[in-house]
Parts: C-alpha cells; sequence; structure tokens
C-alpha cells in the first residue's frame, strides 16, 4: 500500500477488494513460529483448525493461496496440498524470490496480492505486496510497515482473519446474513 492523504480503513477496503491471492510463509504465520521435531528429527506438523477451514474456504471462493518457507519445510506438503493448496514454495529459500515466481505464474499484479508476514526476512515482500499484513504477534518493526495488523497471532487464527476480511469484502463469504435485495 502506498502512503496517501486518503482515509486508511477506505485504502484498506479497496486493496481487500482487489485480491486475488493470499500468500504467507510456513513459520511465523501458519505454524504461530514453533517448529517440533519428534523424536528421530522428523517434523510435526500442524495448524490451526480455523485456518485450515478458511483455506478449504478460500480455495473454494477462487481465492488464490500460496505458502513459501525459506526453509525446507517439505513436511508441510501432504498437509497443504490435502486443503487444495497448489502453490507450494517449501523447499527453502528467498521469500521474494518465491513470491515473484508465484505472482509470474499467475500474472498477478503486486496490488492483486495480499501478504501476511512475521518477521524480518518477510520485509521485502511485504514491501511489494498490494495489502501487506502482519500478525499481533509480529516483529515490532514491521508494525509501520504494513497496511493491516491482524487481530490474531500467526498460527493461532491469522490466516482465517484474513481470508474472512477478503472474501467479506468481496461477498464471497458464504457465512453471514446479508440483505434480501427483495425485501
Amino acid at each position: 500500500m502506498q502512503p496517501s492523504q486518503a482515509d486508511p480503513s477506505s485504502r484498506i477496503e479497496q486493496a481487500l477488494k482487489d485480491v486475488r491471492a493470499l500468500i504467507f510463509p510456513v513459520d511465523g504465520v501458519l505454524n504461530g513460529g514453533r517448529i517440533t521435531f519428534d523424536s528421530t528429527g522428523s517434523e510435526i506438523c500442524s495448524l490451526s483448525v480455523r485456518d485450515a477451514v478458511a483455506i478449504r474456504e478460500a480455495r473454494k471462493q477462487g481465492l488464490h493461496i500460496a505458502v513459501i518457507s525459506e526453509r525446507d519445510a517439505e513436511a508441510y506438503r501432504p498437509l497443504l496440498e490435502e486443503l487444495g493448496v497448489q502453490d507450494l514454495y517449501l523447499g527453502g529459500g528467498n521469500l521474494l524470490d518465491a513470491y515473484d515466481a508465484f505472482r509470474h505464474l499467475h500474472d498477478f499484479s503486486d496490488n492483486e496480492c495480499a501478504y501476511i508476514g512475521d518477521d524480518v526476512g518477510d520485509i521485502a515482500v511485504l514491501a511489494k505486496a498490494g495489502l501487506p499484513v502482519t500478525p499481533i504477534d509480529g516483529a515490532d518493526y514491521l508494525r509501520n510497515r504494513v497496511g493491516y495488523i491482524a487481530g490474531y497471532e500467526g498460527g493461532k487464527g491469522c490466516v482465517r482473519e484474513m481470508v474472512e476480511m477478503i472474501l467479506t469484502h468481496q461477498d464471497k463469504w458464504p457465512y453471514i446474513e446479508r440483505p434480501d435485495p427483495e425485501e
């Protein structure tokens, strides 16, 4: 989001209407910043059920979801594929490169992308995305670099909040009552 003299809430509302894709990293946003291993050294994957339900609904409503990782987070692949996420960049690497590869693959502009980031590795992507977001527990220095601070922590409903906000502003969240136009 570019600085503007306009009311910040109107800029956020317009950004929400423009979003066609939601991108976020595994660490800090999907898993809440915890990496757990079993006794054999294999990663144990978990995520919020609310986030999982939202990811499924996002896909159902046509919102593209991409999950990226700076480290090898391939253990998340089966879980995310089961939720319908097709754009997975989990083999480690630069987050900005993954973001750009996803954007170019689907021909999205930056303004059509919302990105949730929680730490220093996310700064470059947050600077490009049309709707940059941090969870409420994101690093303090991100607060002045984003258009929205989510009310939920990473791994505890932050993804759900953003999916609901995006789809609600686009009249695609099916779980709210809308006035009957016939009345």
